[in-house]
């Protein structure tokens, strides 16, 4: 049986609850997730994560269906990624909103670093060979970028906490909630193999996966997040990629990707594995050469036309 909280059409414009106060918003390669209970006002409810380029319309339209007229406390951030803040600017001007996310994250959404280049070295799929034309920021947001409380707390969801999982990006953090074990799991692990184009789209197969690994820059902490996360339980994991899951097979496949980590998700070669990305809070500080690599023109136009692509499919 499968553990899918529920099966969606690649693209698909509608939203799906998870629970009371939760709602995965699905866009075309990504996740965004609004949480609040439906018929809040302003203030009472935020946007997780920020979509592709062109997912605006999408997300006014689920959070309009939810929400009325009101507009969110926040938006928070898992990570800072092409994907995930994709309409991060709009969204926070016309809402006239604060932008949270993790310290180190601060400047790939400020203006101030891009983000060290993807290895298209690594995952054996056509994101992978052609990730040499999906951006690497940075997006500015201003004065409207804040830190995550350093208490753990998360601005507009009371009993919810941020946790650190470095790894697939320097300040990706998730976010838990105890009383039902609910997990916003980001990118620190997905629930599709998202270094193929087919799977990126279709979200098949629904599996517990490694991140994303051509934005992944620092394995071992990609490993030590894992297992973090794998020690909380979740009985529902709602992750950047792929269709949400949850219950016991969730946490099996959660446990069997944190033990064998090393054998199953790091790749046998690519830029990061040896060593990783160097950032501290003024973004990216030193990264290792690009590996050698066949047809490295011909992945990078094409992955320019999947790219362009992928961000317009089911968006508008």
């Amino acid at each position: 049986m499968s553990t899918a909280v529920a099966d969606r059409p690649a693209g698909a414009d509608t939203a799906h609850a998870l629970a009371h106060d939760v709602e995965w918003v699905p866009l075309s390669i990504v996740n965004a997730y609004l949480v609040g209970p439906r018929g809040a006002g302003d203030g009472e409810w935020v946007l997780v994560d920020a979509g592709m380029p062109f997912s605006g319309g999408a997300i006014r339209r689920a959070a309009a269906a939810r929400y009325g007229n009101s507009r969110p406390k926040a938006i928070i951030l898992t990570h800072g990624h092409f994907d995930h803040v994709g309409v991060l600017k709009e969204l926070a001007a016309e809402w006239d909103v604060p932008v949270y996310a993790h310290p180190l994250e601060l400047p790939f959404i400020t203006g101030r670093s891009s983000y060290p280049p993807p290895d298209p070295a690594v995952g054996g799929g056509m994101m992978a060979y052609t990730c040499r034309a999906l951006p690497r920021g940075p997006v500015n947001v201003g004065q409207r970028a804040r830190p995550l409380p350093n208490d753990g707390t998360v601005p507009g969801m009371p009993g919810w906490h941020w946790v650190r999982t470095p790894g697939h990006a320097p300040g990706h953090v998730a976010l838990f909630r105890e009383t039902d074990q609910f997990l916003i799991a980001g990118d620190a692990f997905v629930t599709t193999k998202q270094e193929s184009a087919v799977s990126a789209l279709t979200r098949v197969p629904q599996k517990v996966c490694r991140p994303p690994a051509y934005f992944t820059q620092d394995w071992q902490a990609a490993k030590a997040s894992v297992r973090a996360l794998a020690r909380l339980r979740p009985e529902v994991a709602a992750t950047g990629h792929g269709v949400p899951m949850r219950g016991q097979e969730l946490r099996d496949q959660l446990d069997a990707l944190a033990h064998d980590f090393d054998r199953v998700a790091v790749p046998s070669v690519g830029r990061y594995v040896s060593e990783p990305a160097r950032f501290d809070e003024r973004g990216t500080v030193s990264y290792p050469p690009p590996l050698v690599e066949p047809f490295v023109g011909l992945a990078a136009g094409l992955g320019l036309g999947v790219a362009v692509g992928m961000m317009t499919a089911g968006s508008e």
